[in-house]
């Protein structure tokens, strides 16, 4: 069994129990997934199924939407509403002001990643050094904020809608939205609604999956790198591709111009694998090889 699986992550389960699970209903070891959800989140999971673990990394630098609910007034120590309270505060904040700071983050902004979460600091994850109450100096990181929208501000919270670039945390947004407020906030719910060109719509719920229908909601793999160029190759050229040769520049019929750029490479209408350009040694060559022909 190969291919891609669009899951719609349900609340109070982590990443991997999701991938645990698929690899239980298709009786495939090679199961994998990109962009982890917190257990808290729900939302669009890409799953990758067989060979077709090798395109997950691909996936990984996609831009990211999410819809988040945010409680003003509360901080906690995880910067969601499964953390620790560690303060308080009254909220007199009106729709103009809130408006006004949420509007200031979009952009390329510097932000500070929570300690609860998987980012690790000399080798150890930072949620573990966080549960034996250990402080770390954790170093901002730039994201892109693309766009952002708030709905539904009832005086204590409010939805926010965020479509950002990789590695931004949705939980560190909401804790300085608050600051910026002096108020503080938290993080009580979080969907995400699209990634890597797949949005909720296109997802199955874990739940109604068995072993017996898995395999209907089994995309082709190629659909996840549909955003790359295509380069088709002979059937000389594709027995070179797939037993791990380069292909020469002058024997292909497509130009190359941009250096380790990743194109999709096919036989007729089968999808081989990504194929990277080097253009000093002015080949094509194998990032990874998904299928083969005979």
């Amino acid at each position: 069994m190969q291919g891609l699986l669009l899951i719609d992550k349900p609340k109070d389960m982590t990443s991997f129990s999701a991938v645990r699970r698929v690899k239980y209903l298709c009786h495939e070891k090679r199961v994998g997934h990109t962009g982890t959800l917190d257990p808290l989140a729900t939302g669009v999971l890409p799953i990758f199924i067989g060979k077709a673990t090798a395109l997950s990394s691909h996936l990984l630098d996609a831009d990211k939407e999410y819809v988040a609910r945010v409680r003003l007034g509360v901080s906690t120590d995880s910067c969601d509403i499964t953390g620790n309270v560690i303060r308080e505060s009254q909220v007199n904040v009106t729709q103009e002001q809130l408006l006004e700071v949420v509007n200031s983050f979009k952009g390329e902004i510097l932000q500070t990643p929570p300690m609860f979460s998987a980012l690790k600091k000399d080798g150890v994850r930072l949620y573990d050094l966080a549960r034996q109450g250990k402080e770390v100096e954790i170093e901002p990181r730039k994201i892109n904020i693309l766009e952002i929208k708030l709905d539904g501000f009832d005086g204590a919270e409010f939805n926010l809608f965020v479509k950002c670039s990789k590695g931004t945390y949705i939980r560190s947004l909401c804790r300085d939205i608050g600051e910026k407020l002096l108020c503080g906030a938290t993080m009580t719910e979080l969907r995400r609604t699209a990634t890597s060109g797949f949005n909720i719509e296109s997802c199955v719920s874990l739940d109604l999956l068995t072993e017996e229908n898995i395999s209907n909601y089994i995309l082709n793999e190629e659909k996840a790198v549909e955003n790359l160029r295509e380069i088709k190759v002979t059937e000389k050229q594709a027995l070179r591709f797939c037993c791990g040769g380069q292909l020469s520049f002058e024997r292909l019929k497509d130009s190359f111009d941009e250096e380790n750029e990743i194109v999709r490479v096919k036989y007729n209408d089968i999808f081989l694998g990504l194929g990277r350009a080097d253009l000093e040694k002015q080949e094509l060559a194998i990032k990874c090889v998904i299928n083969s022909i005979k």
